[in-house]
């Protein structure tokens, strides 16, 4: 699919980046569907996308072209995706040289795109959202676990050379890198890649969307006369999600009317039916309602239902280096947060005085709920907090202008 809608014009230059994503396309996630198709284009760099489809939407890109090649629907097919971008590139090139090629948390691709920068005479940018390598290496400690030695080899070879890949000729030609977080930032430049290189760019909020007096309150009988506690996001063994259950099962036993609300899916049916067993083996029908996915109209009908926004991420270096949306999103909508100590929601609850911050243990967690629920004085205060902190430091058109800027400054610094 090829999506042919002109740059948008400006005061100044416009820029235009051909960007390979690892996300099916049409893009979903905020952080580029937000940040590159409405909030960078509104300052003048415009953005061409090449990945392969399979994300469900049907929306145009409002950016630029957009070059879908391939579909992730299929593990064979993806295992392609190198060449399907290549091909992309190919077809996206018919429309004229971009600026910059930005390669965003693909390898092999990343590989393809420094080279096709160096034969245009242009920059190439990396743009880093997750650790793939080490997600490569979560996988395959998995598999050892589960005594499958042929699929342990597999990953093994693949998390090593992508290691190698990585290090040696993606990190190093890139004439800048963008990432998730400062922990990210730190952690990259602790393996020797310049931090004057590196620009942290977090996860933000779409304030329009996020306007509480915007959203309609859902209408579910579920919820009548119950104190509701929110988790918005997906659910996942990876992500410990059976801790959110553990905390429900000490909310239960101080507070009966306590409700949590999983707003969210699961990556597969398997994943979502685990956490049925565990919410039926903990007896919590009744106080936990997993909602399965939603649109985002109807979540966040459920979100301003709530009392209390609860953001648990497991420590260690997948997640340590993220920047979770959840906790902005809870303190956007004015509901105050209970998040754990990795180091961008640390950072948010320090600067935002919105939420409490405790390590990511049952009894811990149960307690600040317990203390946000029986204290409606506190409550009220951190929920006035949020939503001043989050428009003046995390929506998109702030983090649009941040980015925005470090583009043409290595634009103009480019030959």
């Amino acid at each position: 699919m090829d999506s042919q809608k002109p740059h948008p014009a400006g005061s100044a230059r416009t820029r235009s980046i051909l960007f390979v994503v690892r996300d099916a396309l049409p893009p979903i996630r905020a952080d580029v569907l937000t940040l590159f198709g409405s909030a960078l284009r509104r300052h003048g760099v415009a953005t061409d996308l090449v990945g392969q489809g399979g994300s469900g939407d049907a929306a145009p890109w409002p950016a630029g072209g957009m070059h879908v090649v391939g579909s992730l629907d299929s593990r064979l097919w993806s295992v392609c995706a190198p060449l399907w971008d290549l091909l992309g590139l190919a077809r996206a090139l018919r429309r004229g040289r971009p600026d910059c090629i930005q390669v965003r948390d693909k390898i092999a691709s990343g590989v393809l795109g420094r080279v096709v920068a160096a034969l245009l005479g242009v920059p190439f940018l990396y743009w880093m959202s997750f650790p793939i390598v080490e997600g490569y290496e979560t996988r395959r400690d998995d598999v050892r676990r589960q005594g499958r030695t042929l699929a342990w080899l597999g990953h093994a070879l693949r998390a090593r050379a992508a290691r190698r890949v990585l290090r040696r000729l993606v990190l190093p030609g890139a004439r800048h890198v963008f990432v998730q977080s400062d922990a990210m930032a730190d952690w990259l430049a602790a393996q020797g890649v310049p931090r004057a290189r590196m620009t942290a760019v977090p996860m933000g909020v779409d304030v329009r969307l996020f306007d509480r007096a915007r959203i309609a309150p859902v209408s579910d009988a579920r919820l009548a006369g119950r104190r509701v506690v929110l988790y918005l996001g997906r659910v996942a063994r990876s992500r410990r999600s059976d801790f959110l259950l553990d905390v429900a099962a000490l909310l239960r036993a101080h507070e009966p009317r306590v409700l949590l609300v999983i707003a969210g899916d699961a990556p597969s049916d398997d994943e979502m039916a685990w956490m049925r067993r565990e919410i039926a083996a903990r007896r919590l029908q009744d106080h936990v309602l997993l909602t399965g996915w939603l649109p985002q109209r109807v979540a966040l009908g459920y979100a301003v239902r709530a009392e209390v926004g609860l953001s648990p991420i497991p420590r260690g270096t997948l997640f340590d280096v993220s920047s979770p949306t959840k906790l902005v999103e809870y303190l956007a909508l004015g509901i105050p947060g209970v998040a754990n100590d990795i180091p961008d929601q640390k950072r948010v609850i320090d600067e935002s005085g919105a939420g409490l911050c405790v390590p990511m243990e049952p009894v811990p967690f149960a307690t600040a709920v317990l203390q946000l629920l029986n204290d409606e004085l506190l409550a009220a205060e951190l929920a006035l907090r949020g939503p001043a902190y989050v428009k003046s430091c995390r929506t998109y058109d702030i983090l649009g202008n941040n980015v925005a800027k470090i583009y043409n400054q290595i634009l103009m610094e480019s030959p």
